[in-house]
C-alpha cells in the first residue's frame, strides 16, 4: 500500500511516496490500521486532508462490491462510511483501475481527448477504465473476458507473463489478442497502457498493432494515488 499528497491544480505529487507491505490476508481491519500508519508517516502536512483511496474491487456509492485479490470481507463493505469514521475525515473509495483512468484523464493523456478512451492497467490482472467526452464510466472489467473459459487477465497480465515464464515477445502475442478483441468489442478512439509494465513500454508496446492509437500512461504508478484523490474535485 503507498500514498502521497497530492496538488490537485497540477495533479502531481507535492510529498514523498510512503509505501506499507500490504497485509497478508487484506483483510478491512488490517488495511484500515495499514491506511492510519501511512497517514501518520505523511505528517503534519496530511492532516485533515479528504483521501481518495484506489482499491481492486467494484466499488458503488462508497459500498465495495468485489474483491480480487483481497479478502472476501470487502464484498457489500459499506467503505467509505467505515473509513471515514475510522479516520475522523472524508474518503473516497474507487475502483484502482478507474482511478489511473481518473489521473489521464484530468491531467494526463485523455486530457481533452474526445470520444471513448480505454485505459488499461497491466499488473497482478488487467484493469480497465472506461473514458467517453471527459467523464469516467466506472467499473469496467475487461481483465474478466473470457479467455478459454477463464478471465483474459489469468493468461494476458503483467503477472501472467512472470509466472509462466515467457519472453517479452510471446507476452506481447498475448496483449495483441487481448486489444484486438477490445478493438473489436468497443471501437476507442484512444488506448492508455498503465501499470507497472509502463515503465518499459519499448518491450512490447512496439509489437501492438491497433486502429486507434495506443500510447502509456503519463503518470504511470502514480496514477492511482493521484486519481483518487482528484475525487474531492466531483
Amino acid at each position: 500500500m503507498k500514498a502521497g499528497i497530492v496538488d490537485l491544480s497540477e495533479g502531481t505529487l507535492v510529498s514523498d511516496r510512503v509505501r506499507i507491505p500490504t497485509p497478508e490476508g487484506a483483510t478491512p481491519p488490517d488495511v484500515l490500521a495499514t491506511a492510519k500508519q501511512l497517514v501518520e508517516l505523511l505528517g503534519p502536512d496530511a492532516e485533515d486532508l479528504p483521501i481518495g483511496v484506489c482499491f481492486p474491487a467494484i466499488v458503488k456509492d462508497g459500498v465495495t462490491l468485489s474483491a480480487a485479490n483481497v479478502s472476501h470481507e470487502w464484498i457489500g463493505l459499506e467503505a467509505d462510511a467505515r473509513f471515514s469514521e475510522a479516520l475522523g475525515r472524508e474518503i473516497h473509495f474507487v475502483n484502482d483501475a478507474d482511478a489511473a483512468g481518473l489521473a489521464e484523464l484530468k491531467f494526463g493523456a485523455a486530457k481533452g481527448q474526445p470520444g471513448l478512451t480505454i485505459m488499461t492497467t497491466l499488473g497482478t490482472g488487467i484493469g480497465s477504465a472506461f473514458l467517453f467526452d471527459g467523464k469516467l464510466v466506472p467499473n469496467s472489467e475487461l481483465g474478466h473476458l473470457e479467455h478459454k473459459g477463464k478471465s483474459i487477465e489469468l493468461w494476458a497480465s503483467a503477472s501472467a507473463r512472470e509466472r509462466d515464464d515467457i519472453s517479452w515477445e510471446k507476452w506481447t502475442k498475448r496483449l495483441q489478442k487481448f486489444y484486438s478483441h477490445v478493438e473489436f468489442l468497443f471501437s476507442p478512439d484512444l488506448i492508455i497502457v498503465g501499470g507497472g509494465v509502463s515503465k518499459n513500454p519499448e518491450k512490447f508496446l512496439p509489437g501492438i498493432t491497433t486502429r486507434a492509437p495506443i500510447v502509456t500512461a503519463v503518470h504511470r504508478n502514480n496514477a492511482g494515488i493521484i486519481g483518487a484523490a482528484s475525487l474531492v474535485l466531483t
